[in-house]
């Protein structure tokens, strides 16, 4: 399952980079302007989150929801837990009724196709992944950022050849088709929220052929709500 998985995801990269070109990061207020709303809403995403972290055993780890993932999520022994609004199109009825905040604003933007809070344990190293769909960008919202002693955000997320620290309500835009990994280099949890957006200006053919991606992808996920 995994090589194939790997092989078509190479194959799909392949018919992606030659139609579709960017840099590794990108403008929010130019590929995803709606993505203000989550940055302005970061204080009360965060303390939904928060919620959510002190029953953080019932959320599934992401290899859990998607067991090709299985290299990047259980490589180390250390977790990486995913809470699912909505994912590839599909909404989850009782996280939503969860996270009512975030909820509200995704519910007008067609443009968020997975919404998710994100849960990354001390230690936890996501080993460096490539995405295979160039017509989907990364939306990064830092909401709990632990610090290490010298005073820096404890966790790093390298995209491509550069690295980020992100304070608590900074954000992030990229393509995560260019090789990307995370570090929790502190002994708390690190909370982000996770979006993934249509990227604006697709030709047509590409947004149908990234559409029956998507629509595979959903029916191998193993998504339940939240009692």
């Amino acid at each position: 399952m995994n090589v194939l998985y790997d092989q078509t995801a190479t194959l799909i990269r392949w018919i992606y980079d030659s139609r579709i070109d960017g840099p590794p990061v990108l403008e929010l207020e130019t590929h995803f302007p709606g993505g203000l709303r989550f940055v302005e809403a970061w204080r009360a995403l965060r303390d939904e989150a928060m919620a959510l972290a002190t029953r953080l055993a019932e959320v599934p780890r992401f290899h859990e929801i998607m067991p090709e993932q299985t290299a990047i999520s259980a490589n180390d022994a250390r977790d990486w837990r995913m809470f699912i609004v909505k994912a590839y199109g599909t909404e989850v009825p009782e996280n939503k009724a969860r996270c009512p905040i975030l909820a509200s604003i995704v519910e007008g933007m067609p443009e968020v196709l997975s919404a998710s809070y994100s849960f990354m344990a001390p230690g936890k190293h996501i080993p460096a992944h490539r995405g295979p769909f160039r017509g989907v960008l990364r939306f990064y919202l830092a909401l709990s950022m632990p610090r290490l002693a010298d005073g820096r955000p404890g966790a790093v997320l390298r995209v491509a050849d550069g690295q980020y620290r992100l304070e608590d309500g900074d954000y992030m835009l990229w393509d995560d088709t260019y090789s990307h990994e995370v570090w929790n280099e502190s002994d708390e949890v690190r909370a982000v929220l996770l979006l993934d957006v249509w990227r604006p200006g697709m030709p047509a053919d590409m947004q149908l052929f990234s559409r029956a991606l998507i629509s595979i992808v959903r029916a191998g996920m193993r998504i339940r709500g939240f009692a």
